[in-house]
């Protein structure tokens, strides 16, 4: 089934832990109990979250492919051109402070400065080839991704934001083959149009993603006109540009990705039966992040959906069974071409921000809303929820790291990996990236770090 022309138009425009079963609150805040999950059963819950399986046509594919060089990982790895620094030997004080207290982070890194402090752009998500290959390799190469997605607020407080820069979103493919020199390099996300001679940014959120096989699957939301709740990415299909410029796609004489080297264009999306809606947990989910179950049979992706800290809305997790990595689509469909939730549950834990599951237990961080607070690392399941206490924070069960993102889970050797996002002022605030001395007013706390999965709990 070919990927509707529309959709491409429209981007274009566009410690100890015990389990409780104690009951939580009706009104729920961040540190309340949040309970046992409840299972959602009800075929009309259930129908809100079936997807439609959306696929670019592969002679569009081809003919980018044919248009611009297409490279492989080990290519863009071998130019990275960012440097990491282990925290354990640089960093600043606030992006340590930014780190879980308990569990303590196995490894941690921040990253190069100019990513460290912008204001355009905000990490929200990390997979890696422990998510790809049960082996944790891709190739001959260890991979951590981290997905990036452009701080749009920006553009609605400071005039001197372009509005073209709306949706943008890209990946950090990091070198993770030397834990001691860990590197970057910057991959823009883009749709085909123009049956293949062209290209432009996907034009929406991203907020998680997974690295699944040869497959990369991103969530989409808040921005996207055709309701598609996650776009599909191919490590067979790589592309450098040819031009170096701010536009995205077919420019003189080649081809640009707003000044990136290197474009990945999408080969296709799941869309949902309307537009999501992050009003409730009634209405269609709004898709805020993703992992990777391996322990299930077959292998699940892991979806939520988010609302703020500072509300008390129940959030829903649910997942889909997945293909064999030999299929053009990742997800497991029905003849209809349809993706429908392998089960679903409702968490009153707030301001979840990445979910994981293992084994049927649910890993759901909280995080809280305010400046220099730490996070709250919840373990659910259906019999009741537990957390993690520690010293020196208030509540004592905040535990986790500041303003944590989505998680991955290395399969090899059960280690789970996250990204922390703030890089505001004092006060929580963005800082205009055209006012004098915005760098100065900056307190960067933005780290990639990982836990064992047994320090979980």
């Amino acid at each position: 089934m070919a990927w509707p022309a529309a959709i491409a138009a429209a981007v274009v425009a566009a410690g100890a832990t015990l389990l409780t079963g104690a009951a939580p609150q009706a009104r729920a805040a961040v540190a309340d109990n949040p309970g046992a999950l409840k299972p959602l059963t009800a075929s009309s819950e259930l129908a809100k979250l079936t997807l439609t399986e959306n696929t670019v046509s592969p002679d569009s594919i081809a003919e980018l492919d044919s248009r611009l060089p297409n490279v492989g990982v080990d290519t863009v790895l071998k130019s990275a051109n960012h440097p990491m620094t282990r925290t354990s030997s640089g960093c600043r004080a606030s992006e340590k402070a930014a780190l879980p207290i308990s569990p303590q982070a196995a490894s941690a890194y921040c990253f190069d400065t100019g990513d460290a402090l912008t204001q355009q752009w905000l990490p929200q998500s990390v997979t890696s080839s422990g998510d790809a290959d049960d082996d944790g390799l891709w190739g001959t190469n260890k991979v951590i991704l981290s997905g990036w997605t452009h701080n749009d607020h920006l553009n609605d407080e400071f005039p001197s934001e372009p509005d073209e820069d709306k949706a943008l979103a890209r990946l950090a493919f990091i070198d993770a083959n030397d834990p001691g020199d860990l590197k970057y390099r910057w991959v823009l996300l883009a749709v085909p149009t123009e049956g293949g001679t062209n290209f432009a940014k996907m034009g929406s959120h991203l907020g998680g993603m997974v690295w699944y096989g040869d497959k990369l699957i991103v969530t989409a939301s808040n921005g996207d006109a055709h309701n598609n709740a996650m776009f599909v990415f191919s490590m067979k299909h790589i592309l450098q540009a040819t031009k170096n410029d701010r536009a995205i796609g077919k420019v003189d004489g080649g081809y640009s990705a707003h000044g990136y080297q290197y474009v990945m264009p999408a080969i296709g999306s799941y869309s949902l039966s309307g537009k999501c809606s992050s009003a409730n947990d009634d209405a269609i989910p709004c898709f805020a992040s993703l992992s990777l179950d391996r322990s299930s049979t077959p292998h699940r992706i892991v979806a939520n959906e988010w609302f703020s800290s500072g509300g008390t809305q129940p959030a829903r997790l649910f997942r889909y069974d997945l293909a064999p990595v030999t299929n053009d689509m990742p997800l497991a469909v029905n003849s209809a071409r349809k993706a429908t939730a392998a089960d679903a549950y409702e968490t009153k834990a707030v301001g979840v921000q990445g979910t994981l599951s293992y084994q049927n237990t649910w890993y759901v961080p909280s995080a809280r809303g305010g400046p220099g607070q730490h996070g709250i690392m919840w373990r659910q399941d259906t019999g009741g929820a537990a957390s993690t206490s520690c010293t020196g924070t208030s509540p004592a069960i905040a535990c986790w790291a500041k303003h944590s993102e989505s998680m991955s889970l290395w399969w090899p050797t059960k280690t789970v990996w996250s990204v922390t996002e703030w890089a505001a002022d004092a006060n929580g605030k963005w800082q205009d990236p055209a006012s004098s001395g915005w760098e100065d007013r900056v307190v960067p706390e933005r780290v990639l770090f990982s836990v064992p999965l047994s320090s979980l709990g």
